[in-house]
This record gives C-alpha cells, sequence and structure tokens, in this order.
C-alpha cells in the first residue's frame, strides 16, 4: 500500500490513467501501489457468485447498457432486477413520503413488492434522547426525531432484498446503512437547501456557493 506519512490520494492526481490506461500513473498513485494479490483478491470478489460480485456485476453492466438513458430511478429497478431482488424496502424522510408513494406505485409497476417505512416511526420526541428544547426545529412543541435504527430493524423484519434511502438526513443515513441487513442504495441525498441536489453547490462553489470556501464562515460552524 502506500508509504506512511503519504497523504496524496486520488483527488491530487490529474491523470486518472487508472480509467482508459491512455495517461501515465503518477508517483503516488493508489493502484500502483497496490498489493497485487489484493488486486486479484478484488477480481475474484467480483467476477464470484456471492451478492458482492453480483451486485459489481450488475452496476457494470447497467451503466454499460443504458450509459445516459436511464434515471436512477429507473436504474434502481433494473439493478433489482438483475440481483434477483423480490421485495424492496423504502427508508424515507417524512418530508419526501409522496415521492416515496411514487416511486413505490413505480416498483410495484415493475413487479417488485415493496414496503416503506417512515422516519418518524416509533415516535420517540427528540427531548427524550437529550435534545434540548431550544435545538427542536419549533421549540416548545412535540417533536419527534428520526429513528433510522429503527427504519432498518423493521426493514430487515420484513426480510427486503434490497433498501433504498430516500432523502435520510446527513447521519441519520449513516445509521441506517450501519443496521441494514439488504444492501442499500440512496435515491435522493437530503438537502433542504438544494431542493436535494447537493453536488449544486459545488458546481456553483465560485459563483452562489462560494461561501463553502469562506475559511471563517466554515470553521465556525459546528
Amino acid at each position: 500500500m502506500m508509504s506512511k506519512g503519504d497523504d496524496l490520494s486520488c483527488s491530487d492526481c490529474r491523470q486518472l490513467n487508472c480509467y482508459r490506461h491512455d495517461k501515465s500513473y503518477p508517483k503516488f498513485c493508489l493502484t500502483e501501489a497496490l498489493d497485487p494479490n489484493l488486486r486479484a483478491e478484488m477480481v475474484e470478489v467480483y467476477r464470484g457468485d456471492e451478492l458482492d460480485g453480483k451486485m459489481a456485476r450488475a452496476a457494470a453492466e447497467i451503466e454499460g447498457t443504458y450509459y445516459g438513458q436511464l434515471t436512477r430511478v429507473e436504474e434502481t429497478l433494473v439493478f433489482a432486477r438483475r440481483i434477483g431482488a423480490k421485495k424492496i424496502g423504502i427508508a424515507t424522510c417524512i418530508g419526501l413520503i409522496e415521492e416515496s408513494r411514487t416511486f413505490a406505485k413505480f416498483l410495484n409497476l415493475g413487479g417488485m413488492k415493496t414496503y416503506v417505512v417512515l422516519c418518524k416511526v416509533g415516535s420517540i420526541d427528540k427531548g427524550d434522547i437529550g435534545i434540548p428544547d431550544e435545538l427542536k426545529v419549533k421549540p416548545g412543541n412535540d417533536e419527534s426525531c428520526c429513528n433510522p435504527i429503527l427504519q432498518a430493524l423493521l426493514l430487515n423484519a420484513e426480510k427486503t432484498d434490497l433498501n433504498v434511502a430516500v432523502g435520510l438526513c446527513v447521519g441519520h443515513d449513516s445509521l441506517f446503512i450501519r443496521h441494514s441487513e439488504a444492501p442499500v442504495t440512496v435515491l435522493v441525498a437530503k438537502d433542504r437547501v438544494l431542493a436535494h441536489n447537493p453536488v449544486a453547490a459545488l458546481y456553483t462553489s465560485h459563483s452562489y456557493c462560494k461561501r463553502i470556501f469562506d475559511a471563517d464562515r466554515i470553521n465556525g460552524l459546528t
């Protein structure tokens, strides 16, 4: 692997030779430094008949077959079919329940069974987990916390074959993925400011969202 203390990584590379092999690798390249045995091990995993191999090949095949043709909604259905999934779990944010209903309707039309679990399931007040009232969105009111672990447990109990995260908050999505027994893919990444299109902050980092490079502002966020 990389030599100890060398913190250069793929973001520092301008060659990207690992994709087409039409350039040259930089001296710090992670691919060049890779143990050949580990590389061979990865090949065997992806060629294998276990779920990891099936998912790897399904994802690659979908990219090659439908590149630039299918929406992520459609790709999710095709991916589920190619890995043999029959029942899809949907872990949804309450703010995107209508979108999740539409998504479930689409999956049902495609022959999938679906099971949807809302983020507020269990109805546990934020105060009960130690959140001060002043840190609620609306202080002085009942306000249930998101419950991603319970979302995962309920979908585990349903024996879903694939789970889809729809608009779970940063951190809540991490907990859901951590506790889900079925593989997880993300349909919607929560971004309340940018209409759930978080990459827009990067696209406009030198114009509308140039604040992301304001060091004083960034260091003041806690």
